[in-house]
């Protein structure tokens, strides 16, 4: 950041009064520019015993499969961000369920919630983002084909879960080298 959204001068990084971390902060106007996660919502869509999967259209990570998921917009909560994604994405209406997963992913400044999902019908298709949408068994899930450790975590845990019939909410943190592809 280079300069101030309010007046637009100049910023500077320093720590203001009474906090403890670097802020970018107007050499003018004194306004404080606080740069926080972004949060990524989304679902694990399951019809019966299959996935649904969203084979990406766009960077990154394009021609990889994935679970809907995106970027949080303001004046909506995580559960209708997740529905929101999932018919852009997959054109599929789900009835969102249980928050499953929720990944701090450090390097890049993000928060991940993936919420559990049912798709009543086996209605979808591939929105704007996706090049095509599929149903997957556990045994057709194309692992190496994932685009992000995030919804292969996500998709372990469910496998797992599944079998033993319950479905905790996990909690994990990806951290990276600088240079180190993890996520996205």
């Amino acid at each position: 950041m280079k300069y101030c959204s309010q007046c637009g001068k100049s910023v500077s990084k320093k720590i203001p009064e009474g906090d403890n971390r670097p802020r970018h902060v107007c050499d003018d106007c004194g306004t404080i520019h606080y740069l926080n996660p972004k949060i990524i919502a989304g679902c694990l869509p399951v019809h019966g015993d299959r996935v649904l999967l969203c084979r990406r259209a766009i960077e990154p990570r394009r021609g990889y499969w994935t679970l809907p998921a995106g970027f949080m917009e303001n004046g909506e909560s995580t559960e209708q961000a997740a529905a929101r994604e999932t018919l852009e994405e997959a054109r599929a209406q789900v009835r969102i369920g249980d928050l499953y997963t929720v990944t701090s992913i450090i390097h890049l400044g993000q928060v991940q919630m993936l919420y559990l999902a049912e798709l009543p019908q086996p209605e979808f298709g591939p929105g704007d983002e996706s090049l095509e949408v599929a149903l997957f068994r556990e045994d057709e899930i194309p692992w190496d084909e994932l685009a992000f450790q995030t919804i292969r975590n996500a998709l372990r845990f469910y496998f797992e879960d599944r079998r033993r019939q319950h479905f905790p909410l996990r909690h994990i943190d990806l951290e990276t080298r600088p240079g180190q592809y993890i996520d996205n």
